[in-house]
């Protein structure tokens, strides 16, 4: 798996957005809350990112702080699959971004190394 981000990666599902914030698990690992469960796919992951409209009511905001997210994620991707797949699972989550400050790329990236060791260690302790 390369350093991309496609469509089949993406969170798009209604009906599946529906169940996860229902019957998912939830984690918080700051500026994100992340809501996520098991699900079959024939992908490792499928991913939403959200930056809400209460914090950021500047649409320009909102898109900088998913494209951030989304260019973090894309880079960290390929070790997190390698997880995923070494555990034998499939996941389907959200990133909330719950910061009222966007972060530098710098900043966020470690975050978001953080935030997939957080969601490593979730996924092991649940199974």
């Amino acid at each position: 798996m390369g350093f991309t981000f496609s469509k089949e990666e993406r969170l798009c599902s209604r009906r599946l957005i529906d169940h996860l914030y229902t019957e998912g698990h939830r984690l918080m690992a700051f500026p994100f809350s992340v809501q996520w469960m098991v699900h079959p796919n024939s992908i490792p992951a499928q991913v939403m990112m959200v930056a809400p409209k209460r914090k950021f009511h500047h649409a320009v905001d909102r898109n900088r702080v998913r494209r951030l997210t989304r260019e973090c994620y894309r880079l960290m991707k390929p070790s997190f699959y390698a997880f995923l797949e070494e555990q034998g699972v499939s996941i389907v989550f959200s990133m909330v971004y719950v910061h009222n400050e966007i972060l530098t790329f710098d900043q966020l990236s470690k975050k978001m190394e953080k935030l997939l060791e957080a969601l490593e260690k979730d996924i092991v302790n649940t199974l």
